[in-house]
């Protein structure tokens, strides 16, 4: 007797198990008697097509128990067989790879790439490449990106789905919009990035809104133009932040220009890598000097100053004792902020080997210890404390700074690398909170030996001032963290270089030879000035260098004779003015100078290196200078810099992309799809 019961589907698939049937085998006179219980038609369709013949209701008789004798022995193996082979077919899975990129060619990186209906999801790399594993009932793929239109793929039987992605269109019908000019109807169709742009005569652009805002950003006064004869040296302390840069690209990719004090062209030129020399000798790194025509001032010189940090292998650093200072109040609660944080940690706890040792310690409305200090290879243990965490209440991050180094401290390892790692969006509101109570707390804290990292997260309230001062005070560095790959940028690619310092208050001075400049302009670092006497002085704090950190600074120079009008001061009353030496100097343009610390001295050490008056045409010049040129031009039409010159859009882009060279990890390349970003969307009046 056959009995078939109701059919069961799930999403289209046919469920087959092993206690979706029954065989049973009874004695009857001279033959066995057998029952089968099926639950889904598909097995009756395996078996007819196996043995050509139906199966039949025990009521057609002698004939159908035959049939049933012939299989008995054989029809238990092969219902197994067909179970497995079914189960293996409806689970089976593949990968589909692809590239996303934008309608000039260019690669789109951050590119959120998901299955329709299903929480499998990827994001694409730095070059716009994407691979991610689909199961034959997923039917469709979702490509989505802040200000382009979502695209969807049908999978089908590809293996290789390439996209092209195009900006994002909304109608602004009856919108009144503002910007820097009157309010003003528009009826077009235009990009989610002009939605709030006004147009007259000329095209106006949207900065972020401060009624609508509350980031937090530190006063940029950008340097002026210096006389030589009254001002020789300029000394400044490095900075190897990077945070600026993809704050930045968050706000172009938003469909925003980034409020000019969060344009700090330093850590935008900071960001990239240059071909450097790997330094020599007894010092942790090397000098790399250029000096070429000023793209956008041909009466002007270009100088680029580079330094490059030792490059240590991960295998080769020594112990770590990490302390994860995580925030976890209210204002956390957001998908760029927590969720994002926890996947970063993930990245690095990967990282860990053995020898290192971590702690977790949160804070919200108070600070607490999460995980006592757990070596690096318990990483289920530790990554259970990372996922385990939630976002609520107020936020109390002067106590978990305390409480942080109070770990950071209890397990110091003398010559290991001790380093809080903070991840939050500065938002502190209790207890010691104001950008002063921070400065004064970590600089106390930093003569312990414990070094400090910042990762700042999320956006509409982040207080970049605030981890600007803790990272630039503490001993340490900042950078933003707006995707996923950033963070696998500098957590793991980086690793190195963020986690590990080679040198501390590392220092330049330059001496201008006035027989050769007239006068000077440093571009950037206007947060990272010192005094002249502050060189020498070894109780002045300056930046630290990591395993691998390179270092660009550019300074644009007036030469001697030029005529140029710059401002100057009165005859002095009281001395004779300095006398310009040129015996032996002749040719020389400069001198730098440098000092720096070991990770755990207390006396600085000299370098010293003189540089020759030669300057090619921009265009004859290596790709490092003409690329950080363009950084730097379009960091001044960003900030609408009064120093800019005659510099665009356009002449920027060409720039980079004469340099972008190999380009392996796309970095560059992306710099040029931003610009382009910027062109295209007519945000800047660009002529």
């Amino acid at each position: 007797m056959v009995t078939q019961r109701s059919q069961r589907r799930h999403r289209g698939d046919i469920s087959v198990s092993l206690s979706d049937f029954s065989v049973s085998l009874c004695a009857s006179f001279s033959f066995k008697m057998s029952l089968i219980n099926l639950k889904d038609k598909t097995i009756k369709k395996i078996v007819k097509l196996l043995y050509g013949i139906p199966l039949l209701p025990a009521s057609y008789g002698k004939m159908f128990y035959q049939n049933i004798k012939i299989m008995k022995n054989s029809l238990r193996i092969f219902i197994i067989l067909i179970f497995a082979a079914a189960m293996i077919a409806f689970s089976e899975s593949r990968d589909i790879n692809g590239k996303v990129l934008d309608e000039q060619g260019l690669p789109l990186a951050g590119v959120s790439v998901s299955v329709k209906g299903a929480p499998t999801g990827t994001i694409t790399d730095l070059k716009g490449n994407y691979r991610i594993t689909v199961d034959v009932n997923d039917k469709v793929l979702v490509f989505s990106f802040a200000g382009y239109s979502t695209v969807e793929v049908k999978i089908g039987e590809k293996s290789l789905i390439n996209v092209i992605m195009k900006p994002e269109v909304i109608s602004t019908d009856e919108m009144m919009v503002i910007g820097y000019g009157a309010k003003k109807e528009i009826a077009s169709q235009v990009s989610p990035a002009l939605a709030a742009v006004a147009y007259e005569s000329k095209p106006y652009f949207q900065r972020y809104n401060r009624n609508f805002n509350t980031e937090g950003y530190a006063p940029v006064n950008e340097n002026g133009f210096r006389d030589v004869k009254n001002n020789p040296l300029s000394t400044f302390s490095i900075d190897v932040d990077n945070a600026s840069y993809s704050n930045i690209r968050r706000f172009i990719n938003g469909g925003q220009l980034p409020p000019a004090d969060a344009v700090r062209i330093e850590e935008m030129i900071n960001y990239f890598k240059y071909d450097y020399p790997e330094p020599k000798g007894e010092h942790p790194f090397s000098v790399y000097t250029e000096v070429a025509a000023c793209p956008w001032n041909q009466k002007h010189q270009l100088l680029q100053i580079g330094l490059r940090g030792k490059s240590i292998d991960k295998t080769s650093l020594p112990s770590s004792n990490l302390v994860f200072l995580i925030d976890v109040s209210g204002s956390m609660n957001s998908p760029s902020k927590l969720p994002l944080l926890k996947s970063a940690f993930g990245l690095l706890v990967n990282e860990l080997r053995a020898q290192d040792h971590v702690a977790l310690v949160v804070y919200a409305g108070a600070a607490g210890l999460v995980l006592e200090s757990t070596p690096g290879n318990k990483k289920e243990l530790i990554m259970h404390a990372i996922h385990d965490l939630e976002a609520g209440g107020s936020t109390a991050g002067g106590a978990g700074l305390r409480l942080a180094y109070k770990e950071a401290e209890k397990n110091f390892i003398k010559g290991g690398n001790n380093r809080i790692i903070l991840a939050t969006d500065g938002d502190f509101n209790v207890g010691e909170s104001s950008n002063g109570g921070m400065e004064r707390l970590v600089e106390e804290k930093r003569e312990l030996g414990v070094f400090i990292t910042v990762l700042g997260f999320g956006m509409g309230n982040i207080k970049d001032d605030k981890m600007e001062i803790i990272a630039d005070k503490g001993n340490g560095n900042y950078s933003y963290i707006d995707n996923l790959q950033e963070a696998r940028r500098v957590l793991v690619r980086e690793f190195g270089g963020t986690l590990f310092t080679i040198a501390k208050d590392v220092k330049f001075q330059l001496e201008f030879n006035p027989a050769k400049v007239e006068s000077y302009r440093l571009i950037g670092y206007e947060n990272r000035l010192l005094n002249d006497e502050d060189f020498n002085d070894d109780t002045k704090d300056a930046g630290e260098m990591g395993s691998g950190h390179m270092v660009t600074a550019l300074y644009e120079i007036v030469p001697a004779g030029s005529g140029e009008k710059l401002p100057s001061v009165d005859p002095l009353k009281y001395q004779v003015s300095r006398n310009v030496r040129e015996e032996n100097y002749s040719d020389e343009l400069l001198t730098i100078k440098v000092r720096y610390k070991k990770p755990d001295g207390r006396t600085s050490m000299l370098l010293e290196k003189p540089v020759k008056d030669s300057a090619d045409d921009i265009e004859k010049v290596s790709g490092n200078l003409r690329f950080a040129a363009a950084v730097a031009e379009f960091g001044m039409i960003l900030r609408e810099s009064e120093f800019k010159g005659s510099s665009t859009l356009e002449s920027a882009a060409r720039l980079a992309q004469s340099a972008k060279g190999e380009d392996e990890e796309g970095y560059r390349g992306e710099l040029i799809r931003m610009i382009n970003v910027v062109k295209d969307m007519r945000l800047l009046n660009d002529r």
